[in-house]
């Protein structure tokens, strides 16, 4: 469903009152409201005979977030049917972490079960929205309203800058998404994760992790010889020596070499891969937000420059 431009989204814009700045602590009453519309929209109502697969969805939510929460109900209500019981969480929790939990569950769900039999899970159902187009409404309606979360690769992750999420962290994703980079996938998803939870050190590790699998993969498909404990310095050298980066143009990547051995490894080994000792250990937001984004750099160029499809 198209997104409007309405009267007061353009009066908010010349007052200056259109938020440019992102937050992720809150998630306000009325983007709940209108991610509920997607939800129900996406989902769809039953319309007659066979298996009513609307209430199969809400029942799966509800069962799954019961289980993990420790709960026989997400309401107060027995009489309250699944669609209710699980919508209604979602407006009315005051814990952040599980509206987002409710959000990146249910779409997870659209994305990979609706989408998959999308014609199938129609037939007896009516829908107001596709799944891609109810993912691409939801980051819309974060970005509209200030929130710093974006749902891509069937997870949420976390947005500091649109133009580093559109060039940078989206593209690895993307690339990513070929099953001959599975394991690399996700790694790179659980450092989003931890990134998001502030779980910095974690973020770094999974980094290099991902790093160190596309290169693995890669010379897996290629047949170049390497071992599965081979560090990233040794997979980096195994990928130039073996032509990753075509002869003529090796003198100028000399350079790239050098900060491929030395950026994310290093990052990794001196802020979240040892010991901390006596002195308690903090790895900042700056430096881990650098971390990730140079790691997605060079997954594009790495993936990029072997040709794998």
């Amino acid at each position: 469903m198209a997104i409007f431009d309405l009267f007061s989204k353009r009066q908010k814009r010349l007052r200056g009152e259109v938020l440019d700045i992102y937050t992720y602590d809150k998630i306000p009453q009325n983007l709940r409201v209108q991610i509920v519309h997607i939800i129900r929209d996406a989902i769809g109502e039953h319309n007659y005979g066979g298996t009513n697969e609307p209430q199969k969805v809400y029942e799966f939510i509800h069962h799954t977030l019961c289980r993990e929460y420790g709960k026989f109900t997400l309401g107060e209500d027995y009489n309250e049917s699944h669609q209710e019981l699980v919508l209604n969480f979602l407006l009315q929790t005051q814990v952040t972490d599980e509206v987002i939990d409710v959000i990146e569950l249910t779409f997870k769900y659209i994305d990979r079960i609706i989408k998959k039999d999308y014609h199938l899970y129609t037939f007896n159902t009516t829908v107001k929205i596709t799944p891609d187009d109810a993912i691409t409404e939801l980051n819309e309606r974060f970005k509209e309203n200030g929130i710093g979360y974006s749902f891509d690769g069937s997870e949420i992750i976390r947005v500091d800058s649109t133009y580093v999420h559109a060039e940078i962290t989206r593209p690895t994703i993307s690339l990513l998404w070929n099953n001959k980079f599975k394991g690399a996938n996700e790694e790179y998803l659980k450092a989003h994760e931890h990134y998001r939870h502030g779980r910095n050190k974690e973020c770094l590790t999974e980094c290099l992790k991902a790093f160190e699998s596309v290169m693995k993969s890669i010379c897996k498909e290629k047949g170049w010889t390497y071992n599965q404990t081979d560090t990233a310095k040794k997979l980096i050298q195994i990928c130039f020596q073996n032509g990753l980066v075509p002869s003529f143009t090796q003198n100028q990547f000399t350079s790239l070499q050098n900060l491929l051995e030395s950026g994310i490894p290093t990052i990794r080994n001196k802020l979240g891969g040892h010991g901390q000792g006596q002195t308690l250990q903090k790895v900042d937001d700056e430096m881990t937000r650098y971390g990730l984004n140079l790691t997605g750099t060079n997954i594009i160029f790495l993936i990029e420059q072997s040709g794998i499809k």
